[in-house]
This record gives structure tokens, sequence and C-alpha cells, in this order.
């Protein structure tokens, strides 16, 4: 079973988000709308009419959404079906959030890797 078949998001901490974003922005041209992050839209390469979607945003350092672990990042990947991932990285030995969340836009669920990144789960709608 194909488990992730794209990056969903990629989130980074940063003492001073605003003069981050500003950097991003002036030397890369990545620009939020509002309050939001960034959003990077693409089409699937199996259905090209499919258009899917990799966030980009920068988080407080102070943020718990990334866990309790040292990370600075998290990565969000794009799943088919999130019960059974979950599920079947249970069967593993992974470390799996018991939380799941659920959106108009999408489930969210999140696993710990060996080295204590968390990892953001998204099966999109």
């Amino acid at each position: 079973m194909a488990r992730v078949r794209g990056i969903g998001g990629i989130f980074f901490k940063s003492d001073s988000p605003e003069n981050l974003y500003g950097w991003y922005e002036k030397h890369l041209g990545i620009s939020r709308s509002g309050n939001e992050g960034v959003t990077f839209r693409w089409r699937h390469p199996d259905d090209p009419a499919k258009e899917e979607i990799t966030a980009w945003a920068i988080f407080p350092s102070s943020t718990k959404y990334f866990g309790n672990g040292h990370s600075t990042c998290m990565l969000n990947y794009i799943v088919d079906d999130l019960t059974a991932t979950l599920r079947q990285l249970r069967e593993e030995g992974v470390e799996i959030d018991e939380r799941v969340e659920d959106y108009d836009y999408g489930k969210f669920g999140w696993i710990t890797d060996p080295d204590g990144n968390r990892i953001e789960l998204w099966e999109p709608k």
C-alpha cells in the first residue's frame, strides 16, 4: 500500500517569524496571504486535472504544535487514507499521537520518528 503521495506542508520555527517572512518575501519572492502561511499549488502527477497544495509556514519558536520534542521543523505528508495509515503504523510500532483532527479541508494525525521529530499526516477532502 502506498502511504505517502506528496508533501502537504513544510513548517518551521523562528524566534522572529515576521522578520523571517519578510526575508523570504524579499529574497525568494515567497509571499503569504494575510496571517496565514503560503500555499503552493501543483497538479497531481497521475491526474493533472486534480490540483494539490503544499503549505509553507513559519511558527513562533514557542509553538507546541510540533510536539514536545526538540524539532525546529515539521513536515506534513499527504496520505489517501489516514485511518488505515495510522493503523498500519501503529501495528509496526510507530509512536502515534492518539488525537486526530477533522476539518472541512481534511483530517490530520501525527506520528513521531525515532529521533523525536513530529510528522503530520494529512488526508485532504
